[in-house]
């Protein structure tokens, strides 16, 4: 089966990574391998997308200066993009944002203020007041890389429903409780702590007894299991990279194909996609290939 891709790409040098891509960039994956990129729509660093459910509404971040911004697109015919809202992230650097599954909610991590914002959605997907606003304090075991609360991802628990926040600055996977009117109460019994290992993104397995958590910072994915308590723990890792691989590299995303079997990880660094074969029984992951793709940071499978 053949998937159209999304990627997420860095347009503009930052201090941690320098400019490669046109924008927001599409491809296609046959289940191995991934086609060469094309421009999909010209952004400033749109480094993180998602896509609403029922509507297909494609939100994309721009990561700018201490107010960034948040695109809605439409899909047209052929898997165009057209922009139909255009709103405040709600904090400084944002990098991640992800729809909630009743796409009645935006949700928005930022990494410069290390704050998570809440956004309610219109009936086509557009954005119209915030409902809900966190932020986290205090610092991790890395004094470079960790020294202050930096989001990298929000996600909702398929099984419990909570909201689940990455941090790679405070090194801590956390769950908050989310109301129906997209309010937050923080779980502090369900906090994963992985620390200097840098945690960015985390991908749900279908059966929603696993969970993929990608680590920034010593270029591994961490396999969780879900316990009878329902809390998650490491279960084994792997290396994001090819044998032999040297030099600087920051893994960004994290993604599993619709069956289960296949786990792709975009490298920014070596500028590959790698892709990996997973066995829930043995919960390891294989090396399947690695594939070319300049500063691949979101991939999102349509």
């Amino acid at each position: 089966m053949v998937h159209q891709l999304l990627i997420g790409t860095y347009t503009g040098s930052l201090p941690h990574v320098d400019e490669h891509a046109e924008g927001l960039l599409t491809a296609t994956f046959d289940g191995t391998a991934v086609s060469p990129a094309g421009v999909a729509a010209l952004l400033e660093n749109p480094s993180w997308i998602a896509v609403g459910p029922g509507t297909g509404t494609v939100y994309a971040v721009e990561e700018t200066g201490p107010d960034g911004s948040v695109t809605a697109f439409s899909r047209e015919g052929g898997g165009a993009l057209l922009p139909i809202g255009r709103e405040c992230a709600g904090g400084s650097s944002p990098a991640h944002l992800a729809v909630h599954p009743s796409g009645r909610f935006l949700l928005v991590g930022a990494y410069g203020s290390g704050t998570v914002s809440v956004w309610s959605l219109d009936a086509e997907g557009v954005p119209l007041e915030r409902t809900a606003f966190v932020q986290h304090e205090g610092s991790g075991p890395d004094p470079e890389r960790q020294e202050g609360p930096h989001i990298h991802q929000l996600s909702v628990d398929p099984v419990s429903g909570d909201l689940v926040v990455v941090d790679l600055g405070l090194g801590e996977v956390r769950w908050y409780a989310f109301s129906e009117e997209g309010r937050l109460t923080l779980r502090p019994d369900a906090t994963v702590a992985t620390g200097r290992a840098g945690p960015r993104h985390l991908a749900f397995h279908p059966d929603g007894g696993h969970a993929f958590l990608v680590n920034e910072l010593d270029s591994t994915v961490a396999v969780l299991r879900r316990g009878a308590d329902g809390r998650f723990r490491a279960a084994s890792a792997a290396s994001t990279r090819a044998p032999g691989a040297d030099g600087p590299n920051f893994p960004a995303a994290v993604r599993v194909t619709g069956d289960g079997r296949t786990v792709l990880v975009s490298n920014r660094g070596d500028d590959t996609i790698a892709v990996f074969a997973f066995d829930p029984e043995t919960r390891a992951l294989t090396w399947l290939s690695e594939n070319a793709v300049p500063t691949p940071v979101c991939v999102v499978v349509l």
